[in-house]
């Protein structure tokens, strides 16, 4: 079989339960061109290598004949056409973005940001975990582990974190949707996407300019930071404010769905494990277990929106300038080079380095906050779900292959234990 070929069957929604043997086969050749013309790098030291090298950019207008129309707009009114956010812009002016947006998350500037959110997101793990009380369904204890707590969760800290309106979620979880469509490979040509993509955060901008011009005076959340904020450079530009607002509130809850869904799938297949974490006994086993899952069930399977500004050589294989290069994240963190029998579930191997958040100057600008999240949520699923058991093994999959989850996750359970009592709590997870 050809290593193209194996490409398409990845891509191919046959393969979403399980695309790690695929992965497998496309290692044996480190670099292969797909047919659609893209390079595909699957093996981990070269992946770590081309996040890191400057003749790859994230700009798509690298891409020669890309021509991606201004943004469309839903009506006349509202901002125009919407710059491109810090994940499609190279350096400079991603370093000046980034830094900015980092001044106002979390540390180094702001330290206390996420720390002081802890508290908050047990409280909304708990209240989630106290509501499975009432979804018997069908006569049985039963919970959809994804649309009953993976999706709300984290909507709810990214609405509080943005200072977004939650009884908005509605409106947005359109957007949101369809711009996973357009992340999709297999819903159309690139720079068809990449349109719909624009399009789609066009509308998020517009709500977001209407909620700061309604807004009045700042508050303390990340928005206002950015529109009001001091220190160098800023503020933000508006227009750039509103672009990377539909970033933050896209990615700062879709992925973590997924880390979420594929840690309590991934759990329920280890019950060893699952035992370990419910006993409590061991401090830094959440850190453990979520940092295991980044490399072995990550929310991310490759990044697609990489373009060569040289000829590149990678791995015995000449690169073309111009070219679209698909970096397979999850093939490079399974890959035997780098880590032992990568194939196993092992939250207490030694030697972990994984590519769940990415690298390079585009490493995951949420990780702060994706950690703990995981962390809390897991640990607390597995703590107060009594016997807990899939309905379904394999579950239905969500369509993208990028963002790879679990559509729906049913568990059956015997009950709920209570609340931990507030001095037993974490108040800062690793």
């Amino acid at each position: 079989m050809s290593q193209d070929s194996v490409w398409e069957q990845i891509l191919d929604y046959s393969s979403r339960a399980d695309p790690f043997p695929l992965y497998a086969e496309l290692r044996r050749t480190p670099v292969v061109r797909a047919q659609d013309g893209s390079y595909v790098v699957s093996t981990f030291q070269e992946i770590v290598a081309l996040l890191g090298d400057p003749r790859l950019s994230s700009d798509p207008h690298n891409l020669p004949g890309y021509d991606a129309e201004a943004p469309a707009q839903a009506s006349g009114e509202g901002p125009p056409g919407l710059p491109p956010s810090v994940i499609f812009i190279d350096p400079p002016e991603h370093d000046r973005i980034r830094r900015l947006l980092t001044r106002n998350f979390g540390p180094p500037h702001r330290p206390g940001r996420i720390d002081g959110m802890i508290p908050d997101l047990l409280e909304i793990v708990t209240s989630l975990i106290d509501d499975f009380a009432g979804k018997d369904r069908s006569g049985t204890r039963r919970v959809d582990i994804v649309d009953d707590f993976a999706y709300p969760f984290p909507v709810t800290v990214i609405c509080r974190l943005l200072g977004v309106p939650r009884e908005d979620e509605p409106r947005f979880h359109a957007w949101s949707e369809a711009l996973i469509e357009a992340g999709d490979p297999t819903t159309g040509e690139f720079a068809e996407r990449q349109r719909r993509r624009s399009t789609a955060n066009a509308d998020i901008g517009q709500y977001f300019a209407r909620l700061l011009d309604a807004r009045g005076e700042p508050g303390d959340d990340l928005l206002s930071g950015l529109v009001s904020g001091d220190g160098p450079e800023a503020p933000m530009p508006l227009k750039e404010v509103l672009a990377n607002a539909a970033l933050l509130l896209v990615a700062g809850h879709e992925t973590t769905v997924n880390l979420i869904a594929n840690g309590m799938l991934t759990l329920l297949r280890h019950p060893e494990v699952l035992d370990r974490l419910r006993r409590g006994d061991e401090p830094d086993l959440a850190v453990r277990v979520v940092e295991e899952l980044l490399r072995y069930e990550p929310p991310v399977q490759f990044l697609e929106n990489r373009f060569t500004l040289d000829d590149i050589e990678v791995a015995g294989t000449i690169i073309p300038r111009g070219s679209r290069v698909n970096l397979v994240l999850a093939a490079g963190s399974r890959d035997p080079a780098d880590v032992p029998d990568p194939d196993r579930f092992d939250p207490d191997r030694e030697h972990n380095e994984h590519l769940g958040f990415g690298g390079g100057i585009h490493y995951c600008f949420g990780a702060p906050l994706a950690r703990p999240e995981a962390q809390i949520a897991l640990t607390e699923l597995a703590r107060r779900l009594e016997n807990p058991r899939l309905v379904a093994d394999p579950p239905r999959y969500r369509p993208n292959p990028v963002l790879r989850g679990p559509r729906h996750l049913l568990v059956e359970f015997d009950g709920i234990s209570p609340t931990r009592p507030a001095s037993k709590r974490p108040t800062t997870l690793g």
